[in-house]
């Protein structure tokens, strides 16, 4: 049995499908984790999710910014953008099981290997949270989104404020955190203000800012925290970090992690993808 972690897909299902021929994924042994945006800007946003939910509790995935996009746009609580590609899923026969699907999913993973932590989320980690407060704050998120009032909660979602957690914050703010943390994260500063606006690379971190994990002192730093969401940062493989998005829908690879006995014990298989969309 292993535990593969796949990067961002974002509706490359082709790429996917042989990923997971070259991994020779069997979901009644092995076990898959998909970390965030499984849809948007690739051409197959719908046939991504049939895929990942056929294979029942073998395997699990995490919301990204662009998962929570489609089921925002889905509720009209967003406007779709000039970019996206998901009308395959909005126009599907099946539409409804998969927007229920989807929003029944996880904003935070956590698995216990080999005696160590494996933290898993979309983006970040603010340096304030340890383990347990990344599992306890996402939890709040997920049940607002498999709840009756997820669509006013998705009307509300967006914005950069406020910048900064605190453990005073409620409703709506709250939840706003939460979510830009976990789903937008690169940068933030030592006190862990966010910063939402610059997409490069680690070297390219605002004045004042840091890449998250980076940030001296950051509490989960005993963790093993696996992310993608980050195409310019691409594969990163350090002690208590594993960076995944390799910039599949722009042409890059996608590349999954196969975890051995311990978190930290970890190897890249990828597969080259063709370009569905131009960087800018």
């Amino acid at each position: 049995m292993a535990l593969y972690l796949i990067g961002d897909v974002q509706g490359c299902d082709d790429a996917l499908g042989r990923l997971l021929d070259k991994i020779d994924f069997s979901p009644s042994r092995d076990r898959l984790v998909l970390l965030g945006d499984m849809v948007n800007r690739g051409p197959g946003s719908a046939t991504v999710l049939r895929r990942v939910q056929g294979y029942g509790a073998s395997a699990r995935s995490l919301l990204g910014n662009h998962d929570l996009h489609l089921l925002a746009v889905a509720m009209g609580a967003h406007k779709a953008g000039r970019r996206d590609t998901l009308a395959g899923v909005l126009d599907a026969p099946d539409r409804d099981a998969l927007l229920d699907w989807l929003r029944h999913q996880h904003m935070a993973l956590h698995e216990n290997v080999g005696g160590s932590d494996l933290l898993m989320v979309h983006a970040g980690v603010l340096p304030q949270w340890n383990v347990g407060d990344v599992l306890a704050f996402a939890s709040e998120v997920e049940s607002v989104l498999q709840g009756s009032a997820f669509g006013e909660f998705l009307h509300s979602m967006y914005g950069n404020e406020p910048t900064q957690w605190r453990d005073s914050l409620t409703g709506d703010a709250r939840l706003r955190v939460i979510v830009n943390a976990l789903t937008r994260l690169r940068f933030c500063n030592a006190d862990g203000v966010m910063e939402f606006e610059v997409k490069d690379d680690a070297s390219a971190a605002p004045p004042g800012f840091m890449p998250w994990f980076d940030v001296p002192g950051r509490r989960t730093a005993k963790a093993t925290v696996a992310f993608g969401h980050w195409s310019t940062l691409g594969w990163l493989s350090r002690p208590g970090l594993l960076s995944t998005d390799t910039g599949c829908v722009w042409g890059g690879c996608l590349s999954a992690a196969r975890i051995g006995a311990t978190a930290a014990e970890r190897e890249q298989i990828k597969v080259e993808c063709a370009q569905s969309q131009k960087p800018g």
